[in-house]
Formats: structure tokens, sequence, C-alpha cells
């Protein structure tokens, strides 16, 4: 069974472009997995699909409604018949996304996430919707739209058969400096920029200690 992403935004054709080339794309081939974006606006009654209202209390800006995303959400689980679904709100109060958060995210069949917008989403959202919060950093962006993509990508990496090689997770093998050809670059003047001499050697052993290091 594929693992499906099931993204809630206003936004969903930002998304058009990334998640149709490249690995998401051979990986939707083989029925590896799943992605699907899902307007927000279509789960609003009025006729101006007004996703968004004042906050109570005062303050700047527009606060994203409880009430369309329930709906989206509430419609979506229904449609499902994964055993494992986890609904996920992006946040800056969320929990950092490392490696093994996403490890443990692809367990699951399906992720359901939910991007907010303009000042955030209503609390009872998340208190009452989401099954977790997660942030991608300490910073901040103008949507949950790119940490939407950042953890999708981060969980497909931990599906069999999603990379080309077991081995090319940085969990695996470490990050450490990689060279190619040529074996010394000259860039204008100069002596030119060669490639550390233990990784031309032949000796095995000795190139996995220098990358360990």
């Amino acid at each position: 069974m594929a693992m499906r992403f099931d993204i809630i935004t206003i936004f969903p054709r930002i998304f058009d472009s990334y998640v149709t080339e490249s690995l998401f794309k051979r990986a939707k081939e083989k029925g590896i997995l799943e992605i699907k974006t899902h307007n927000l606006r279509d789960y609003t009654t009025d006729r101006h699909h007004k996703v968004d209202d004042r906050p109570f209390g005062g303050g700047p800006g527009m606060v994203i409604k409880v009430e369309p995303v329930a709906k989206a959400v509430k419609k979506l689980t229904a449609r499902g018949n994964q055993k494992k679904t986890r609904v996920i709100l992006f946040s800056l109060r969320g929990k950092k996304l490392t490696a093994a958060v996403a490890k443990r995210l692809a367990t699951y069949d399906r992720l359901i996430m939910i991007c907010g917008r303009y000042e955030g989403v209503d609390e009872r959202v998340a208190q009452h919707i989401a099954d977790e919060e997660i942030s991608i950093g300490d910073y901040v962006l103008s949507g949950g739209e790119l940490p939407a993509l950042v953890l999708v990508e981060a969980v497909a990496r931990f599906i069999p058969g999603f990379l080309g090689k077991y081995e090319s997770l940085e969990t695996i093998k470490g990050s450490h400096p990689a060279y190619t050809r040529p074996e010394i670059f000259k860039f204008g003047k100069g002596k030119g920029w060669p490639v550390p001499k233990v990784l031309l050697s032949g000796n095995h052993k000795n190139i996995e200690n220098w990358r360990r290091k």
C-alpha cells in the first residue's frame, strides 16, 4: 500500500512542480507514495469562501478559522481506510522536525498536514483536531506550505524504494565532504583546488576512517 500525504492549504498549486519531478515522480509511478493537495476554501459555506477572521481580543492580522479545517479533516478521514493516520499542524510551538521524527512518521499509512497562513490558526485546531504540532526551525515563514514539503521529503526518504540506495540516507553513512572529477580544478590563477589524496589512494579502510573523522 502506498503511503499517502494529504496537504490542506489555501494555495494548492504551490506544490505542483516540486512533487511531480525527480524522486517524487518516480515514487508515484512505482506506487510507493501518493500526494494530494486540498483547497481549504472548498470547505467553506459563504459565497466568498472566506477561511479567516479577526482574532478575539484584538491584535494584528487575521486567523485561519477552525470550521473549514475541521470539515476538511473530517471529510479526509472519512474517506480513508488506512489503519494508521496522523494529523499534523505546522506551528512555531511544535516539536522540532528531526530525522528521528521523520522516521517515526514514516511508519504511518497516511499523514494529513494542515498549512496555516496569516497570523496563525485557531488554537482549537491544535487542541482538538491535530495529533501533533511540528516546527521545521526557529524562524517565521509566510505559511505552512514549505514546511509541508520539507516534511514530505524527510519522511519519504524512509519509505523503502523511495531512494535509489538505502545507503543514501544521511543517518546511515553520516555527512562528510564529497568530491568528484577533476582531481585538480583550476579556476583562475593559482595552483588549483585538489581532491584529498586519501580519496585517490584506493585504500577503502583509510577512506572510511577519513570520512568518519
